[in-house]
């Protein structure tokens, strides 16, 4: 055996011991997803020690190094973990905007005390993270924010606000982009800072979605003081930071396009509509949408593949998230509306008990928002054809 095939081998052995039962199923909704933090809860006894396990072993961050709470696993191991996970249908240990956005960015841009600092905790999943971007009036047009830092001495003064700040209400700090240079092209003069959101000036108000349920707040900053070492690279290169984080936001987005372990579409549809004598969906129509849908899930699949071999050799385009951000969320929302067609009528009950109050109908209302968050899909289609295809006058 290989080095690989050895690692592999382990790698099965350990997950189908240390893996409960009760985490080898479909997430049914975000109560099921573990978020860390101070306040952390745990929905179930099986959660938490999957979490502690999987976070002893450094594998809630597999590829981060070592010294930081990571597995330290190369390319090709973590792969292979990632493949070990999916033929059990291992659920994620922990979801993380610090796994996911801010702990790569720190990685590139971050200084050692910053990393020593703050990714362990990240890592152990001790503290939870929120992101400050868009504005009233600054969310495509994101270079355009208005919320300043002003210098006072060690400290910067932060006054503004921000918009659909994912969990805010739950989260235990912030990474943020403020404008430090007011005079500057507005591309240039912005920074990227690091604060605590239990201090003194922050607060937060959640928005209310038609879906009835919301992860968005706006959050306010009435003279926040915030140490200026808490900036994250230099100060007024913070757009920077900001785009490099924003490539993993959009890879991540994208990952709402795939399955991730729950039912096939044309087994869902089956419970509704029934099957032939042939035992196929019996809606010809509705069976070839599924089917189509289904080649389109499979390439998106096989692009994440790519994506991630690419990026570990150090040849992904950077603009190649912007592709999988539009691919993946467009696949999400095809995927609830012929959820709803599935169900006929029943899919647009909202509080019967049946549907799991409203559940389906929720979900798909909820999809909306993804060709909107973490940029819209036209400015998506934009860097695409600037960035990628080279188009003239893109």
């Amino acid at each position: 055996m290989t080095d690989l095939d050895t690692f592999r081998a382990e790698t099965r052995a350990w997950l189908e011991t240390n893996c409960p039962a009760e985490m080898r199923t479909p997430m049914q909704g975000d109560e099921d997803n573990f978020w860390g933090g101070r306040n952390a809860k745990f929905a179930s006894e099986a959660q938490k020690v999957w979490f502690e396990r999987m976070r002893d072993k450094g594998w809630t961050v597999p590829d981060w190094p070592t010294q930081y709470g990571g597995g330290g696993l190369d390319g090709a191991r973590h792969k292979i973990l990632r493949e070990e996970m999916a033929a059990i249908g291992g659920r994620s240990p922990l979801s993380s905007f610090g796994i996911w956005m801010l702990g790569p960015a720190l990685l590139k841009y971050g200084n050692e005390q910053q990393k020593a600092e703050h990714l362990p905790k990240i890592a152990r999943g001790e503290i939870r993270w929120c992101q400050g971007y868009s504005e009233p009036n600054a969310g495509s047009d994101l270079a355009s924010l208005q919320t300043r830092a002003e210098s006072d001495g060690d400290d910067f003064i932060i006054n503004g606000s921000k918009i659909w700040t994912s969990y805010a209400n739950y989260a235990d700090w912030i990474f943020c982009l403020v404008r430090t240079d007011p005079t500057a092209k507005k591309h240039d003069g912005i920074s990227f800072i690091l604060f605590d959101m239990t201090s003194k000036g922050v607060t937060t108000k959640p928005i209310l979605l038609i879906s009835g349920k919301s992860p968005f707040c706006e959050t306010f900053f009435d003279n926040v003081r915030v140490p200026k070492s808490h900036v994250v690279g230099t100060i007024n290169r913070g757009w920077d930071v900001a785009k490099y984080l924003l490539q993993h936001e959009r890879a991540m987005i994208s990952g709402m396009g795939g399955r991730d372990g729950g039912r096939p579409l044309g087994q869902v549809a089956a419970d509704s509509l029934g099957t032939d004598e042939k035992g196929r969906l019996d809606d010809p129509i509705l069976r070839g949408q599924i089917a189509t849908f289904d080649v389109d899930e499979a390439a998106l699949a096989c692009a994440a593949e790519r994506a991630v071999d690419l990026a570990k050799a150090g040849q992904l385009h950077p603009a190649f998230s912007s592709a999988m951000k539009y691919y993946g969320t467009e696949l999400n929302k095809r995927r609830h509306e012929i959820l709803m067609s599935a169900g006929g009528i029943d899919a647009l009950e909202w509080e019967s008990e049946r549907s799991q109050e409203g559940a389906r109908a929720r979900a798909w209302l909820r999809t909306k928002a993804n060709s909107i968050e973490g940029g819209t899909s036209e400015v998506m289609l934009g860097i695409v054809a600037k960035r990628i295809l080279d188009l003239p006058g893109a």
